[in-house]
């Protein structure tokens, strides 16, 4: 669901929840209990456009889009399907006005992208999808829906001949376009329900560690260890979406003072995209040479097995960790140590000679026998 407002914010995509299933035909208003004013909006969504400050639940335009059968929402939370290469088929989505006066929405199709956190989102307004969205073909570009109505809306999605195996992903996304007057900005307030569709043939799930930079923070306190961040980028070089779970491991000389860490987990990579992300160590031992091992675990984005099973992705190097701080820790105590026994070994010598001039005048004062 979707609150547009007058600021003027970037369009962004929202993933649909299904509202509850109900026999509604085409454009009849709903109950009052079942679409209520200004719906908030799960925590699943994602915010389109902030309200102006000042504006009420009753003049907030809210709507959504859903997966649905002919008659309505059915409990789906996307669109997921398994097709041949050339198949057709027909669904439905339903697009739901939660607001108090009519609304008239564009209806259309796009290619989904991977956000930088690992998240699923749609190409720009203005730009021509050349994947999974453009299979996909609605009914009716537009729907105009009186207050407190829904219209399902049916669609067409079309599996070229020549597809390529594997996971392709899309929005159906019902748009509203505002101009922000006096402001020459125009706002695209977005609210979508997602697509995934896996082509039958070869899959081939597959993730590539690139670009990794290692930095390490060393504190001058020499009881501090140090901090390492690696950071990197893992790409779905595959034709899968897959989650992926980025470890760390650094070990020193034979094996010594190893360290383990988890990085986050990357929810979602569709094929084709990237994610940067970081693995931090705390408390290393700087035992000059070290070796760190960075290690990504794929697994299936939405926890369905795959055959072949994906291998996890590695990537090794090694990092001079020299104890500056310890080691100069160590001269300092090694300087007090030797400035101790200098002094100890002065001053015995001084006693000693003290001593020895004593007994000296002593000689020589004892009169002679």
């Amino acid at each position: 669901m979707c609150t547009p407002g007058r600021a003027a914010l970037l369009t962004a995509f929202l993933l649909a929840v299904p509202a509850p299933a109900a026999d509604l035909p085409d454009a009849v208003p709903a109950p009052a209990a079942d679409l209520p004013d200004a719906v908030p909006a799960p925590a699943a969504f994602l915010s389109a456009a902030e309200s102006t400050p000042g504006t009420s639940a009753t003049d907030a335009l809210t709507w959504s889009v859903a997966p649905s059968g002919p008659k309505g929402p059915n409990g789906r939370t996307a669109l997921d399907y398994k097709l041949d290469p050339g198949a057709t088929l027909t669904d439905h989505v339903a697009v739901t006005n939660h607001s108090r006066q009519p609304l008239t929405l564009r209806l259309y199709a796009t290619d989904a992208v991977t956000t930088p956190g690992g998240g699923f989102g749609l190409l720009a307004a203005t730009a021509q999808p050349t994947g999974a969205g453009a299979w996909i073909t609605p009914a009716r570009t537009t729907v105009t829906l009186p207050a407190s109505s829904r219209t399902v809306v049916p669609f067409t999605l079309t599996v070229p001949g020549n597809a390529t195996p594997g996971d392709h992903a899309a929005g159906i996304v019902a748009s509203l376009t505002e101009d922000t007057t006096g402001r020459r900005v125009t706002v695209d307030h977005r609210v979508g329900t997602r697509v995934h569709l896996r082509v039958t043939g070869p899959l081939r799930p597959e993730l590539t560690v690139t670009d990794m930079h290692v930095t390490a923070v060393t504190s001058w306190n020499p009881f501090r260890l140090p901090r390492l961040t690696a950071t990197l980028t893992v790409a779905n070089t595959g034709n899968v979406r897959l989650s992926a779970q980025p470890s760390a491991r650094i070990s020193g000389p034979f094996g010594l003072g190893t360290r383990d860490a988890t990085g986050a987990t990357v929810p979602q990579i569709l094929p084709g995209g990237s994610v940067r992300t970081t693995v931090r160590l705390t408390d290393v031992p700087p035992l000059m040479r070290a070796k760190l091992t960075v290690t990504v675990i794929p697994a299936a984005a939405d926890g369905r097995p795959i055959d072949p099973a994906p291998l996890p992705a590695t990537v090794d190097e090694s990092r001079w960790l020299i104890p500056w701080p310890q080691l100069a820790l160590l001269a300092l105590v090694a300087a007090l140590v030797t400035a101790g026994l200098l002094i100890r070994r002065r001053a015995r010598r001084r006693f000693q000679k003290a001593i020895t001039a004593a007994e000296a005048r002593g000689r020589r004062q004892s009169p002679p026998s």
